[in-house]
């Protein structure tokens, strides 16, 4: 029995993840300490920050939270990070904890509705491009009001939903049985090709609505977290924030959209995919199936789900209560009166949101070697020791490198403390203030979509139950991400440089 212990530690470790994954990852595990100890802490922070990015980029083979996570708790033992350090970057993002733990559950009780809404817009929408733009456009506006990770976790939901029922009548099953959704052995020869269409017609409408929340969050005070703190210390409201970044912001969304179209028509890195006639039937048919049985409850439900959902817009945009509190009131208001009252019918709704909410943690942990090693030091130490409008432009590219590869709040608190440092101080004039913490706004928000670490959204849906279905990993990510990641951040520079 001792003989075989470390065959079988060895089949453990990682699960089902390709022997060559594993060896890679004990390879890091085992060459940082030599690194951190032998080299410099400087060049080993920067390696977990490398590696870490890597299992993201391996999001499909291994889920990120266990590589990722021995990694962050190695950085922390050879003392790349304090344990207080990650708590206290936990902590300034309690809020984003708790919109994921709450918010996403409270969404999972609205399916129901959500399903009714977007199978009927996908069933009356024919054009696709069309379809592309009210998705970007959607994400777009709510993301200017409310918080992005909600936007993303409504579209995911919609999707899986949609992706459920087409698979399961690609499998030959009837309504109520038994179904693995991510079990392809079922799907018969003749909806084989349909099914891969339609995965590629849900990956598009999903980047497109990412982007969207982006073009969204740029716009307003409350789009993103960062724009919350940058307002605050230039001392904008609502009003002054939009005013101050629609010189960039509208560009922006107006290129942004043109760009969703284009890359509809042209079919271009990866976009284009049609919604194939037999799943618009099966859509159709399913559409009809629900109306004829729907009783008295389930128009109850649906009631319930209706009122809860303008709540939620309401209580959001008029920022009644931190996000996950209102997510929570959600759980509460739509299960009360939906007669969901069991705790495991009720646990189901955290098993999407949780394995994410602990890989941010993780994040969080990386992010603290950052700090804490002070890898962007020499960046940021450069940039602001450059004067005048090239400053403007150079604040632009650092923070937007260095967002996407980071959390852009980290990257903004930096930033805009050392810029009213300066103002303070009398180095800057109000003017000067103001332009360079619309440049701090543009360069955290815009540049970031170029990666998945680098946009929360991005990052939901990738380590999301949706990415494996609809064959959405990190590679593909970066590939359909990059002509808008080019194009926006092109004309957000040039926006930044000549329009302010």
């Amino acid at each position: 029995m001792l003989a075989a212990l470390p065959s079988s530690l060895a089949r453990n470790f990682l699960g089902g993840s390709p022997r060559w994954y594993k060896v890679t990852i004990l390879a890091f595990l085992a060459i940082n300490p030599i690194v951190f100890l032998a080299i410099s802490p400087f060049v080993g922070g920067w390696l977990v920050v490398a590696e870490f990015i890597f299992t993201l980029a391996m999001a499909l083979t291994c889920y990120p939270l266990q590589p990722g996570g021995l990694l962050a708790i190695e950085a922390v033992a050879l003392g790349m990070a304090s344990p207080g350090a990650v708590f206290d970057e936990a902590r300034s993002n309690f809020t984003v904890i708790l919109l994921l733990m709450f918010m996403v559950a409270g969404i999972y009780f609205m399916r129901e509705l959500l399903l009714l809404l977007f199978t009927k817009l996908l069933v009356a929408v024919r054009s696709k491009i069309l379809l592309s733009l009210a998705f970007a456009a959607a994400a777009a506006v709510l993301s200017a009001f409310l918080d992005a990770l909600t936007v993303a976790a409504v579209v995911i939901a919609v999707a899986g939903g949609l992706y459920a029922v087409y698979h399961r009548f690609a499998s030959g099953r009837r309504r109520g049985d038994d179904h693995d959704h991510a079990d392809d052995d079922l799907v018969r020869d003749q909806h084989a090709d349909d099914l891969e269409t339609f995965r590629a017609f849900l990956r598009s409408l999903m980047m497109h609505a990412m982007v969207g929340t982006a073009l969204g969050g740029i716009a307003t005070l409350v789009g993103e977290p960062q724009n919350l703190l940058i307002g605050d210390t230039a001392g904008w409201d609502f009003g002054q924030f939009l005013v101050h970044v629609a010189p960039v912001s509208i560009p922006v969304i107006i290129v942004g959209l043109g760009l969703c179209a284009l890359l509809e028509r042209t079919r271009w890195f990866g976009y284009g995919a049609r919604l194939p006639d037999s799943v618009r039937e099966v859509m159709e048919g399913w559409d009809a199936q629900q109306t004829r049985d729907r009783d008295g409850r389930a128009r109850a439900r649906l009631l319930i789900q209706s009122l809860t959902a303008v709540g939620l817009v309401v209580g959001l945009g008029l920022h009644v209560a931190e996000v996950g509190l209102v997510g929570l009131a959600v759980i509460v208001v739509a299960t009360a009166f939906a007669g969901v009252t069991e705790e495991h019918a009720i646990g189901k709704a955290f098993q999407e949101a949780l394995p994410f909410t602990a890989l941010l943690v993780v994040f969080f942990a990386i992010v603290a070697v950052i700090h804490e090693q002070h890898l962007f030091t020499p960046i940021i130490d450069a940039v602001l020791a450059q004067e005048g409008r090239g400053q403007l432009s150079l604040i632009f590219l650092a923070a937007g490198a260095l967002s996407a590869i980071s959390d852009n709040v980290f990257v903004a608190t930096v930033y805009i403390s050392e810029i009213a440092k300066a103002f303070h101080a009398g180095d800057l004039t109000r003017h000067q203030f103001e332009m360079l913490a619309v440049a701090v706004n543009s360069g955290t928000n815009i540049p970031s979509v170029a990666t998945p670490n680098g946009q929360a959204a991005f990052l939901f849906l990738l380590t999301s139950a949706l990415a494996p279905l609809i064959r959405l990993g990190y590679v593909r990510m970066l590939w359909m991400a990059l002509p808008y990641a080019v194009v926006l951040s092109v004309v957000a520079f040039l926006a930044t440089a000549f329009l302010l």
